[in-house]
């Protein structure tokens, strides 16, 4: 009953866009400051190698840190910087809502992995939220006439072109 008032009710919908735009706004302003500023995650990376808990508690997340992000911090911090700033707009703007969640809520889980508390567990609680909602989280965004016209256009590929104008005067 509740995944159903979340998936379809309006005023559900209302109260998502209100936990995108907030969350969005978190994400908007770390990545912003990270792709002007010249960000670099390689001390960041380093201290999380140096975690005797992190090595303890999550050895395999340690090994892919030591073994393959700390070679490529620079990669890294290329794929931090500009990926927090997409998922804060794509939340905020409320398009491809609910993959900018998942991308959101899984750098939220690598930050948590690393050591890193911070406002992480409070993002992911709201996040959920906003996956459970599947499209109704982006009813009062960009995806109202994005996931229409991109079914549509799905549709017209698989039909041969006959769906699409069909498709487009169902969603307006």
């Amino acid at each position: 009953m509740f995944m159903n008032f979340l998936r379809t009710n309006r005023y559900a919908a209302g109260a998502l866009t209100l936990i995108r735009l907030y969350i969005g706004w978190m994400w908007v302003t770390a990545g912003f400051g990270k792709v002007t500023g010249g960000f670099s995650a390689e001390g960041y990376l380093m201290g999380v190698v140096n975690n005797p808990a992190v090595l303890e508690q999550y050895p395999t997340y340690h090994a892919f840190i030591e073994g393959f992000a700390v070679p490529n911090a620079e990669l890294f911090s290329f794929m931090v910087a500009w990926g927090e700033l997409f998922v804060g707009l794509g939340l905020i703007f409320g398009v491809f809502t609910t993959a900018a969640a998942f991308f959101g809520i899984m750098m939220n889980f690598a930050f948590l992995f690393a050591g890193t508390i911070s406002s992480n567990p409070w993002m992911i609680l709201f996040t959920i939220f906003i996956l459970a909602a599947g499209a109704n989280a982006g009813r009062y965004g960009g995806d109202r006439w994005l996931i229409p016209y991109m079914k549509g256009f799905i549709n017209n590929k698989r039909n041969g072109g006959q769906s699409i104008h069909r498709d487009m005067a169902k969603a307006a």
